[in-house]
């Protein structure tokens, strides 16, 4: 996950002062309500939305108070990036475990060429999704990662079923995109990296 630090640029540290640490709990549990709702949509389920939520809390905690504007806004988008970091770190999880990586058979090799092209492509699957719309990338996660139906997903991201529709189309048509038109090699004009 991001430091918060990261999020907005350089912080105004303001030391252990204890007025400051109250102030940050007083808002941090005024926020806690909004903060697992927010996770819990994000990933689907209240126990880990609580548990994401309450690690976000000692992240902060343990590290020296820090000045921000808006701190309720602040705690906010931090849960979302909390949340998203989690499906991230689950699906390569899932991935490992449910046999996304090729397995090798006794007798059966892999030739070189084909782990390179697969890693290449690989790579190129993934530059695609970071570039989509964050919107985008989390509805293509929740279902493709993570088995979410799009009635599901509508649901919980409030949008209708048709616009989760139209996000998987422009995840998909992204990914495809990728695959099939790969950035040309620096320096080599017109080169396709292969």
């Amino acid at each position: 996950m991001d430091s918060p630090q990261d999020l907005h640029g350089p912080a105004e540290k303001v030391g252990d002062a204890p007025n400051a640490r109250a102030q940050f709990l007083e808002v941090f549990l005024s926020q806690r309500a909004r903060m697992e709702a927010l996770v819990s949509r994000r990933v689907g389920c209240r126990a880990t939305a609580a548990d994401l939520v309450q690690d976000l809390f000692l992240r902060f905690w343990r590290r020296p108070v820090v000045q921000v504007e808006e701190l309720s806004t602040y705690l906010l988008r931090s849960a979302g990036n909390i949340a998203i970091d989690h499906l991230r770190s689950e699906g390569a999880r899932e991935r490992v475990n449910e046999g996304w990586l090729p397995e090798q058979q006794e007798n059966q090799s892999v030739e070189p060429q084909a782990v390179l092209e697969a890693g290449n492509d690989l790579r190129h699957v993934e530059a695609a999704l970071r570039s989509l719309p964050e919107r985008t990338r989390q509805i293509f996660l929740l279902n493709r990662i993570h088995g979410r139906k799009y009635a599901e997903i509508a649901k919980a991201m409030g949008l209708s079923q048709s616009a989760v529709e139209k996000h998987m189309m422009r995840a998909l048509q992204a990914c495809k995109a990728s695959l099939h038109t790969p950035p040309a090699m620096p320096g080599k004009p017109g080169n396709a990296a292969r």
